[in-house]
């Protein structure tokens, strides 16, 4: 039995699949995006001709967030193609961080041997392999928008310059921010929300009555700040990645 506070910053080890490791935090996204197909599903066949109230507020909402996108963007057409990737970043780390407080997530588990616990479920974000794999889709759907909008050649242009000595050396600034992003992104989710894990839990040891459920509360709004911020950081970059170098 351990006594005090145990802090682990990997995630564990629940098994292997041909020769694939399967942590805790995997299979809590695999639980994260069954929830969300389920919901998506449900959602979908409530539709109606006559909406109700939920329904109205829900394309009021998703009608909001489209024409800031399409404003963002000056394009309809670019807005209706971003659109459900950065919905579906959204909505996937939001309910990442939302279901961190659900019973089970991190006391469901076994003991393995020398009595050591293991969880079965851990917050999704607490991964930094999670976090950076988002960043390295986002980056890869940034640079290929630009590389697709502008040309190759012309978007080369942004970080390549030989016509000024203060030319190249912006460009090689550029370079070196864009490539930056990659850990920007990665490490700005995953230290809030590890860090927001650990706050919790040093609460609930010292504070078990008092502090928890405010604590609680204000992290689920920092989990939803994250996500946000995860998904307009995506959208004012590939605003940026599609501008002409000028």
């Amino acid at each position: 039995m351990q006594n005090g506070i145990n802090v682990i910053l990997a995630p564990e080890r629940l098994g292997t699949f041909f020769g694939l490791p399967i942590t805790n935090t995997l299979v809590t996204s695999w639980m994260v995006m069954i929830l969300l197909t389920i919901m998506a599903i449900f959602i979908g066949r409530k539709v109606k001709m006559v909406p109700s109230r939920f329904q109205v507020l829900l394309e009021e909402l998703f009608g909001f967030v489209y024409d800031y996108i399409a404003e963002t963007l000056e394009s309809r057409d670019m807005a209706r193609r971003f659109f459900p990737y950065l919905i579906t970043i959204f909505l996937f780390v939001f309910t990442s961080n939302l279901i961190e407080f659900t019973p089970g997530i991190g006391s469901v588990g076994f003991f393995g041997a020398g009595g050591a616990f293991t969880p079965l479920f851990r917050s999704v974000n607490t991964d930094l392999n999670v976090t950076l794999m988002l960043a390295i889709l986002s980056f890869l759907v940034i640079e290929i928008t630009g590389v697709v909008t502008i040309g190759a050649l012309k978007y080369a242009g942004k970080f390549v310059n030989f016509h000024s000595v203060i030319g190249f050396i912006v460009g090689l600034i550029e370079l070196f921010s864009e490539i930056a992003r990659i850990i920007s992104f990665s490490f700005r989710l995953f230290g809030n929300v590890f860090a927001g894990e650990v706050l919790i839990l040093v609460v609930i040891y010292f504070l078990p009555l008092v502090a928890p459920v405010p604590i609680m509360v204000f992290e689920l709004f920092v989990g939803f700040v994250q996500a946000a911020i995860f998904a307009l950081l995506t959208l004012f970059f590939i605003k940026i990645a599609i501008m002409e170098p000028h």
